[in-house]
């Protein structure tokens, strides 16, 4: 038997609405169902944010520093800064990076004199309700040098139903599933138990397939008597 040749499946909005409406036993009638259904992936997406690191929305940025500068802006898509080294270039031409450490708010707070320059060695982030700063100690004394960052973007909005979902083919069954079940809070209460066990073990085998696959060594310890 010959087989499709193709991998390239995937659903638009309108039709994964259309798939969710019948997993609860109605269908789209109104505009304003399309509607409510559009509102429901938006916050299907914002939920996906509290399940941890998605490694497709992890997105790589650099930032030329400026001597005296503390403070940077992430990009407006970012939710969190995951790591970032120091980036200075040689006399060669080539770059050398330097592991930042990230610390926390206190540590941040506790140093004595934020604004002393020198070469950047440590980064807080500060997660505001509108954007994501870098925070900097010590603080740039020269403007030829960079900070390379990984931070991890937010899943863009649904936006049109001819538009497909911002998220891999693994997560499809869980964008229809999940839809079903926060459809049915409102539309059926009697399979919303049922839909909701659909949708949490279909998100947890996406998420547990969406991990990176590295080397592991095991040392064992050496013990002496």
């Amino acid at each position: 038997m010959a087989t499709s040749g193709t991998t390239n499946f995937d659903l638009s909005f309108d039709r994964i609405i259309e798939r969710a409406y019948a997993r609860c036993g109605k269908s789209v009638r109104t505009g304003y169902e399309l509607a409510a259904a559009r509102d429901n992936l938006n916050l299907l997406f914002s939920e996906w944010g509290n399940r941890g690191v998605h490694l497709w929305k992890i997105q790589n940025e650099t930032a030329n520093l400026t001597a005296g500068t503390t403070t940077y802006t992430a990009p407006s898509d970012a939710s969190d800064i995951l790591e970032a080294v120091f980036r200075q270039t040689n006399n060669d031409g080539t770059t050398t990076d330097t592991t930042l450490t990230k610390i926390s708010r206190s540590q941040y707070e506790a140093l004595p004199n934020k604004a002393d320059q020198g070469r950047p060695s440590q980064y807080y982030v500060r997660r505001n309700l509108a954007n994501v700063e870098i925070n900097l100690y010590q603080t740039p004394d020269t403007t030829d040098t960079q900070i390379n960052y990984y931070y991890v973007g937010r899943i863009q909005d649904v936006g049109a139903y001819t538009n497909t979902p911002d998220a891999p083919y693994r997560f499809l069954p869980a964008t229809v599933s999940g839809l079903a079940y926060y459809l049915s809070q409102e539309l059926a209460p009697d399979r919303m138990q049922m839909l909701s066990q659909v949708y949490e073990t279909e998100l947890n085998r996406a998420l547990n397939e969406d991990t990176q696959r590295v080397s592991a060594h095991i040392v064992p310890m050496r013990s002496y008597i």
